[in-house]
């Protein structure tokens, strides 16, 4: 899983495959708040229960105060009330770890939240299995993604979803986008859209081996060693 955050838009993708092709796969984004999603890496059911508690801090402080909740104050009390659990010898810790994204006053915000109560904020991350190579990826792309917008990050998180699959092919079917952005509240992309991103990348990719191969031939030949 890989979010891309910045100025205006933040950006959450997914990588959802089936256990077996007679399963279905487990849902791994959940929508918080028309501001705030997160997406999960662990155990499900325990990001379940963490998403309804968000869910009830942020319906809890529009109520009271007719305002969102920022993001910074709700992954506050979400560490607050997962390092209790590291204290109480009856209580085990959250086995899940979160990437919150939402947007408030200041911006738009990424967090990974880690079982032990810990928090923090980043750019871009990935957590969950074979991550290390989308997180490779986005340690060499990162700062050419501070101009572009809600499109061109989903182009992006894509390639880092296709940069774990070790030689698979990447389709609308095993992923999972969502954006939450500046006059764009959370929503999720349309697996149609998805497909034409994932269309679109093949032909840069095509492209780019063109390019290379023609840089190729047209490289002179090298000289022959003086005997």
């Amino acid at each position: 899983m890989h979010v891309f955050g910045f100025a205006t838009h933040v950006v959450l993708a997914t990588l959802n495959k089936p256990q077996s092709d007679l399963s279905s796969h487990q849902k791994k984004i959940f929508k918080v708040h028309d501001h705030v999603a997160v997406a999960i890496a662990g155990l499900t059911a325990d990001g379940r229960v963490l998403s309804r508690y968000r869910r009830s801090e942020c319906i809890n402080h529009s109520f009271v105060y007719e305002s969102p909740l920022p993001v910074s104050r709700l992954v506050v009390h979400l560490a607050d009330k997962a390092q209790v659990c590291t204290q109480r010898s009856w209580k085990r810790p959250y086995g899940v770890g979160l990437l919150v994204a939402g947007l408030d006053e200041s911006g738009a915000h990424l967090y990974y939240y880690c079982p032990s109560g810990n928090y923090f904020e980043y750019q871009a991350f990935a957590i969950g299995s074979r991550s290390q190579a989308a997180k490779t990826y986005l340690e060499r792309k990162f700062e050419t993604f501070r101009n572009y917008k809600g499109e061109e990050l989903i182009k992006d998180a894509l390639f880092a979803i296709k940069e774990t699959l070790q030689g698979e092919k990447l389709t609308s079917s095993i992923c999972t986008v969502a954006v939450v952005g500046v006059d764009e509240p959370f929503h999720f992309v349309a697996p149609k859209m998805i497909h034409e991103v994932i269309d679109s990348m093949e032909v840069r990719e095509e492209a780019s081996a063109e390019q290379i191969d023609m840089q190729e031939d047209r490289s002179p030949d090298a000289a022959p060693m003086d005997i």
